[in-house]
Formats: C-alpha cells, structure tokens, sequence
C-alpha cells in the first residue's frame, strides 16, 4: 500500500534544485569582457598619453624635427654621431629652419628630435598594443559575439590617424611653412579624440553584461540622451577650434580679456585673402571664434547640466554635475591660458581639460542610456 504523502512535502525536499545559470542573452556570447575591458582601457590609458604628448610636442616646436615618414625603420633612432649628423642635415633642408632656428646646434636639435620621436614611438606602442590584443582575443575565440567588428574599427582608425599625422607633418616641410598647416593639425587632434570616444564607450559597455544593459535601456531617459549627444557634438566642434588656435599660436595674440586688444572684435579679421584663410590663419580671427564657441558651449552645457539635475537617477544626476564641475575649470584654464600668454604647463593643463572633459560628457551620455539600477530609496542596487 502507497505511503499518504505529507502536505507540502516536496518543498525543501528531494533533489536539490538546480540553480539558475542566467539568461539566454549572455549565454554562449559573453566571451573574454573582463580582460577586453582591460586591454581597451590600456589603449585609453595610451591614447590620452599620446594626446598630452603630441601637445607637449607642439609647443616645443618639435613636430617637424623628423622630416621622414619611416613606419618601421622609424623605430630606431639615430646611434652613432654619423646618423645624427644625418637626421640634422635633413632638418636644415626644411623652411623651419631656415626662417626659426637658424644656427642651431646639434645638441638643441637633439632636444627637439626626441620629442617627436617619442611621439612616434607612442604611436607604434598603441598599433602594437592593439595588434597583439585583438589577434590573441580573435585566436582565442574570446571576443563577445558582436565585438570583432568594433574592436577592428579601433586598428583601423589607429592606422589612419598614422597616415593622418604625416600628411599633417608634410604640410610643414615646404615653402615657407615654419609650422604644421593648422586645419591639418585640427584634423589630426580631432581623430585623436574620435579613437578616445570609441575606446570609452566601448569600456562602459564592457562593464555591464548584455543583460543588464538590455534592461537598463528601459529606463533610459531620450531627451537627456539627446541633449547629451549634442553637448557632445558641441565640444568637439570646441576641441577642433583649439587646435586651431594651437596650430598657429593664436593664444598668445591676444592676452587681454574679456575684450581682445581693447574692442570686443578683434581688429582687421578679413584681412588675407581669400577670405577663408582668416578662419583657419588670422590668430584675431580664430581665437575669436574659440573664445565665442567656449561661451556658448558653457551655456548649454548648464542647460543640460539643469536637466541632468532633474533626473531620477541619483547616479546620472551625479555624472552631469561631474561634467559641469570640469567645464567650470575648463573656463577658468581657458582665460588663464589667455592672460599668462598660453605658458606650456597652463596650456597642456588645458588640452588635458578638455580630454577630461570628452570623456566625462560621454560618461554622462553613457548614463541617460543606460541608467545604473537604483532602489527605490536612489541609492544603486
């Protein structure tokens, strides 16, 4: 005769449950998102070296010390007396020389060599880095389903901005050229921050499985999105006019502010001919332009600042007071670099800003998209 069975029996007895093993999104697709996370975030670590760099290297004048493209030759500086004589000789063939530093010795060209080598040398540092780290993931069948394309973007852009460096340094070899042609140099910086962007996001994805991203979108808040997306779009048109004006050292026309030698427009803007070289070649005119864009890029950056603030999300609100907090330095470097006539440890500061400041924006952007789980108290979960 069969046993009665008791009331609620199978409820903590028997086989032990089997525990849940997530979800269907992740399964199968996760792969290496620890490990690419951290080689991606070397690369930023890299890229924001290189840009700090490539600014130190500009304002040592040292961008056109090196008047050869050699991308695997180039590796190997100059080892003997002989081949620095070599490297000086090809310098004093150029109009930088010529017209800038005319007599000068084989030490101080060795001071201004090394900076553009090691600005090179970086670059290599980062095409290596990539390499070995996308062909060992892609070996390994470690990169998330989805990721190859994206990861392979970055070695594509990365070589690119390659091509894109000396086709800037070109520009500065010939006619009376002492100096990098400045839209080239806008360019070049430009990419730079384009190759930051993607790095960045692509970290902040990382750092959430598929999942929790997929649920978080649900939250997301399309109007912040949006304005974040265009104070995104608004700052980089700001990063290009820098480097417009670093290109030709419009910085240190004009050191009184707010007004610009006495007058609110600075005199004589239209001066070359044709009338569109004023906007990349008249230092009036440029700096104009930069410190014109930097007021307007502060007022919307406190308009979204406002709504960030209006947010639910404790820690969304949190990322646009952090972009606000950084744009108020920004503001106050940007008038310093003014007044102190653009000194090098103020204007790297700067350049470093605004790199802070990229970064923070899509942190931000990151956050109305994919806003942080929080209780229903505000703090995170």
């Amino acid at each position: 005769m069969a046993q009665k069975r008791k009331l609620f029996e199978e409820v903590g007895e028997g086989a032990a449950r089997a525990e849940p093993s997530g979800g269907m999104i992740d399964r199968g697709r996760g792969g290496a998102r620890g490990a690419i996370r951290l080689w991606l975030m070397l690369i930023f670590a890299l890229v924001m070296a290189m840009i700090v760099v490539g600014g130190l290297t500009r304002l040592t004048d040292s961008g056109l010390s090196i008047t050869e493209w050699k991308p695997l030759h180039g590796a190997i500086p100059p080892l003997s007396v002989a081949e620095w004589e070599e490297e000086f000789a090809l310098y004093r063939q150029i109009p930088q020389y010529e017209l800038l530093n005319k007599g000068m010795t084989l030490q101080e060209f060795k001071s201004i060599y090394w900076w553009e080598w090691g600005h090179r040398q970086l670059g290599r540092v980062i095409g290596l880095v990539w390499a070995l780290g996308f062909v060992g993931f892609l070996v390994a069948r470690q990169i998330p389903t989805g990721w190859t394309k994206r990861l392979l973007l970055l070695g594509v852009l990365g070589g690119v901005q390659g091509a894109v460096g000396w086709w800037m340094v070109a520009s500065g070899l010939t006619g009376d050229m002492i100096a990098v042609a400045s839209y080239r140099l806008a360019t070049h910086l430009g990419l730079a921050f384009v190759i930051l962007g993607f790095v960045a996001w692509y970290v902040f994805l990382l750092g959430r499985e598929e999942r929790a991203l997929m649920q978080a979108r649900r939250l997301r808040e399309p109007k912040l999105f949006s304005m974040s997306t265009g104070l995104l779009h608004f700052a980089f048109l700001q990063i290009l006019l820098g480097a417009l004006v670093a290109g030709i050292d419009a910085g240190r026309s004009y050191t009184d502010w707010p007004l610009m030698a006495g007058g609110l427009f600075p005199p004589e803007p239209f001066a070359l001919q044709p009338v569109w070289r004023n906007f990349f070649e008249d230092p009036g005119l440029v700096q104009f332009l930069h410190r014109m864009a930097g007021y307007l890029l502060f007022v919307f950056g406190i308009v979204v600042w406002l709504r960030g603030r209006r947010s639910p999300n404790a820690d969304t609100r949190f990322r646009f007071n952090a972009v606000m907090a950084v744009m108020v330095l920004q503001v106050v470097l940007g008038i310093a670099t003014v007044l102190y006539v653009a000194p090098w440890h103020i204007a790297i500061t700067h350049q470093l800003g605004a790199v802070v400041l990229w970064v923070l924006i899509l942190r931000a952007r990151f956050g109305a998209q994919y806003p942080v789980p929080q209780s229903i108290r505000g703090s995170r979960t």
